[in-house]
């Protein structure tokens, strides 16, 4: 009888066993955001075939689902997978094959870096990016006399952390054939005393950068795989690459066939002849792990190198307005050409005449016509009315936090102090939108997405500056900033259906973080940890 029984129990366990689903993995014990319609948290969910195909509480997936591998979070905190949503991802990892920069605190710093590298690399063309005069303790543009001295036959360039300004010594200025009569439309070559300073501003930096070599086929893998690596230990699976040409495209889509590159790039195509004619008659393209269907335009510069354009004098230099990059009816033509092909039309506008400009033409051009999500990238100083230019559900801000913590330092006494309650104004443009996409700008900023959480809900440096947060007003509470990171800039990129929350049919992009970002005392949100990142439900 004892025997019987055993055998019944047996036969019954082998029973409920057999009618569990099959799956490929399963993640429980976890604390899950999974951001949702609701917020709604979870405990456990199932994952086949790089989807989500269920989510509920441990116990209901240990009951229903039988898995391949088996991930106990033991109590961690799980997220969707991070999106960036402006950054330069292939940028990033090109400029990790250049001097970097980035940090330095004097233009003597910056010699010494150059020439570190370039007695370890010797290079036929040094280039460098990462250096910005407003953390020196001399603020003044620095000027070429030193690379000269040092470089008189090897080109040198040298690029503003905001790639909005450039230092070039003679040798390269030579090769460009630029002199102190080159005129260029749309920024600045500095002169002093009738003659070059070496300092280029905007797009006279195009007829350098022209000039460059171009990296090889193994030089540009390597830095797309390169940039991968370090994104995905920092908990990002979708990248939204601002300004990428058809090469770099083809080659990153290439990469994903052969599984060699697993991260998704929401690729905006530069606002080049070439890309344009190709891509807008091609129409969009859509893949699992590639999206094109997107136009990165410039319309001004950048307020650290004084090139965005304002509608009154910058409060720091007399009499100068910084200025548009591109034609006002050059802009309002690709506009319309950018809506008559389908295409998303994304623009860099930093100051309040850039931005006026671009939300008026957006309004003209989009005039009775429903989702077309054309973004504002940066939309960093508004003024007088023109936050209201954003309660049209055609435009959204896509915005980058750790701009308003680098920035803060100087950015009213570029545009004094009743300008600068309309930038940086996070919350404002919330309130507006209904919807806000958070990015980075790196390599302008830092890559961490967890510096980019930060500083939008603490408004802090790293070293809890000010005390009471900058312009605190337009902070963002956790449960918007994980949502701009998510779901919002899924949105941003017709991506809303497939990626940015967990939810049942979406790809299973998530993290197993080390701590709880939306419980943490704000000083502790930096250093939180990716213990593992899931792209397609496989780790990285």
């Amino acid at each position: 009888m004892k025997n019987l029984l055993v055998a019944l129990i047996f036969l019954t366990i082998l029973s409920c066993s057999n009618n569990k689903m099959e799956v490929d993995s399963i993640v429980v014990n976890a604390n899950v955001y999974t951001v949702d319609a609701e917020f709604d948290k979870a405990e456990a969910f199932a994952v086949k075939d790089g989807k989500f195909v269920a989510i509920g509480s441990t116990l209901e997936i240990q009951e229903k689902y039988s898995a391949k591998e088996k991930i106990d979070a033991q109590g961690k905190t799980v997220v969707p997978g991070l999106i960036d949503g402006h950054c330069h991802f292939y940028g990033l990892g090109l400029n990790m094959q250049t001097v970097n920069l980035v940090g330095t605190t004097s233009f003597d710093d910056v010699m010494k870096r150059v020439i570190d590298f370039q007695n370890k690399k010797n290079t036929t063309f040094i280039i460098g990016r990462g250096w910005d005069q407003n953390d020196w303790e001399e603020k003044e543009y620095p000027n070429k006399t030193l690379l000269d001295n040092l470089y008189p036959n090897t080109p040198v360039a040298i690029t503003r952390i905001d790639g909005h300004a450039m230092l070039c010594n003679q040798a390269a200025l030579d090769r460009a054939n630029i002199t102190v009569e080159t005129k260029v439309v749309g920024g600045e070559i500095k002169i002093k005393d009738g003659k070059l300073t070496g300092v280029l501003i905007d797009n006279p930096m195009e007829l350098v950068e022209a000039i460059f070599p171009k990296p090889s086929r193994k030089a540009q893998i390597a830095a797309l795989l390169d940039a991968q690596a370090f994104c995905t230990n920092l908990g990002l699976t979708t990248v939204s690459d601002a300004g990428l040409d058809r090469d770099v495209i083809e080659l990153i889509d290439s990469l994903q066939k052969a599984n060699a590159l697993h991260m998704r790039v929401y690729a905006m195509i530069s606002n080049k002849k070439e890309n344009l004619d190709y891509y807008l008659n091609k129409g969009k393209i859509k893949t699992n792990r590639l999206n094109v269907q997107s136009v990165k335009v410039y319309a001004d510069g950048a307020l650290g190198s004084r090139g965005a354009a304002l509608k009154a004098a910058y409060s720091d230099e007399h009499n100068h307005f910084g200025a548009m990059v591109i034609g006002t009816e050059d802009y309002k033509e690709l506009a319309l050409k950018i809506d008559k092909a389908g295409y998303q039309m994304n623009t860099h506008a930093i100051g309040d005449s850039a931005n006026r400009f671009v939300l008026q033409t957006y309004e003209k051009t989009l005039m009775n016509q429903k989702n077309r999500r054309w973004r504002v990238e940066h939309a960093q100083v508004i003024t007088d009315n023109d936050f209201d230019y954003f309660e049209n559900e055609n435009i959204i801000p896509s915005i980058q936090p750790t701009h308003a913590t680098s920035d803060m330092y100087w950015a009213e006494d570029r545009v004094g102090e009743a300008r600068v309650k309309g930038a940086y104004a996070y919350k404002t443009l919330l309130e507006k939108s209904g919807r806000v996409a958070l990015g980075t700008d790196f390599p302008v900023e830092q890559v961490s997405p967890f510096l980019t959480f930060y500083a939008a809900v603490a408004r802090k440096d790293l070293k809890g500056y000010p005390e009471n947060g900058f312009q605190k007003e337009n902070a963002l509470s956790r449960k918007q900033t994980l949502k701009g990171m998510t779901i919002w800039a899924a949105y941003a990129n017709f991506e809303d259906k497939e990626k940015g929350s967990i939810e049942t049919g979406k790809y299973a992009d998530f993290l197993i973080l080390n701590q709880d970002i939306m419980e943490v005392s704000e000083e502790k949100i930096p250093r939180t940890k990716v213990q593992n990142t899931y792209i397609n439900g496989v780790a990285q």
